[in-house]
């Protein structure tokens, strides 16, 4: 009997309670059905303006810094080196001194081909002394004309040989200037693989020293054939501008183009373009492998953060934000400058798009700019 009490008043109560349930709504005036209504969704996002602008067409690629002029120093005699002029490594100037070698052999020869000279000289004025008196006595009918031109031929001997003479002085002066060995352009030159009393030849197969120009320089990259064309016609309108910078740095240097290769190399499909850069720092240091860049022309275009567009199995597209709703916009990105693409078809510019918070977005999310934080 108590069971069954039990289980009808767990029936009345199961009852009762789905009844409260279902009259809810008039015992507690509405209210619930009012707060359980959904509020929109708002999306906090950040934007960026795209811009039209003038933006460069350019070709990014590595680069190497070479040397206009390198001069590889070595001896023109077989000598003793008597004197060096410089540091290692220091900078030298047209016409600075750098090495003194030993020249008193030619110093001896110099003289004793001088003292040939004059003997030679002397003689010549001897013969033409007996040609004019040869000259005088055959006037006379007191020689033959046999001595007369005996001594005109011995006159033109002479002549000869002192105009060798001369030629073998000024050939030994010439050796001697061997033994002065100065800069022939400005630049920096290398340590001296020679010192004071060194022996040197000009067989030698090491240099005495190197010297590499350093302002201007060249910068030798290569780029695609494809923007080739482009190159050319820039060139026959202004002078393309290379930038070079050292990775890891942010110093540079710029310059121009001055030459291209006149052929394509066919394994490559890449053509080699030579920039010459001012250099005056010496920031470029030949050898060096550099980031260039050559900007071949400017175009004004539509540009946005490249963080802002975004891809899908139909191509790219950007959230345009217009009234505080987001809208997918298709976009074609023609490339990418700096951090920013430009837009060839899809933007007119001065629109807002979302460049933070689009995984959240879909065609049209209501949207709020997001709150920057203090020293944002």
């Amino acid at each position: 009997m108590k069971k069954r009490n039990l289980v009808l008043t767990v029936a009345v109560l199961g009852i009762a309670a789905g009844a409260a349930y279902m009259t809810r709504a008039s015992w507690m005036g509405g209210g619930a059905a009012t707060a359980q209504t959904p509020r929109p969704r708002v999306i906090s996002v950040d934007l960026a303006k795209a811009e039209r602008k003038s933006v460069p067409v350019d070709v990014d690629a590595i680069g190497q810094v070479t040397p206009i002029s390198s001069v590889a120093l070595k001896s023109r005699l077989e000598t003793t080196i008597v004197s060096v002029h410089f540091e290692d490594g220091a900078k030298v100037n047209e016409g600075d001194l750098l090495f003194m070698l030993d020249a008193r052999q030619i110093d001896a020869q110099i003289e004793q081909a001088e003292g040939v000279l004059a003997r030679d000289q002397a003689q010549l004025e001897g013969a033409q002394r007996d040609l004019r008196r040869y000259t005088e006595l055959v006037g006379k009918g007191a020689t033959t004309q046999v001595n007369l031109d005996n001594a005109k031929t011995q006159s033109d001997v002479l002549i000869g040989t002192i105009k060798a003479d001369q030629f073998a002085l000024e050939n030994l002066r010439v050796q001697k200037s061997y033994t002065v060995i100065r800069a022939p352009f400005a630049g920096r030159i290398s340590a001296a693989n020679v010192k004071v009393g060194n022996f040197v030849r000009p067989a030698d197969t090491q240099p005495l020293a190197v010297i590499n120009q350093m302002a201007p320089v060249y910068v030798t990259f290569a780029i695609p054939q494809r923007a080739l064309v482009d190159l050319r016609d820039a060139m026959g309108k202004a002078d393309p501008k290379v930038i070079a910078t050292i990775p890891g740095h942010q110093r540079s240097e710029s310059g121009k183009v001055a030459m291209v290769e006149n052929a394509v190399d066919a394994t490559t499909g890449m053509v080699t373009v030579r920039g010459i850069m001012n250099n005056a720092s010496e920031t470029l240091w030949p050898g060096t492998i550099v980031q260039t860049k050559l900007i071949i022309r400017s175009e004004d275009a539509v540009v946005v953060p490249t963080v802002a567009v975004q891809r899908s199995q139909n191509g790219n597209f950007v959230f345009v934000v217009k009234d505080g709703v987001a809208k997918v916009q298709p976009v074609k990105v023609d490339r990418t400058f700096q951090g920013s693409s430009v837009i060839s078809d899809g933007l007119a510019g001065d629109e807002s798009v979302v460049v933070d918070g689009q995984l959240l977005l879909s065609e049209g999310s209501r949207v709020e700019l997001r709150a920057r934080k203090a020293g944002a």
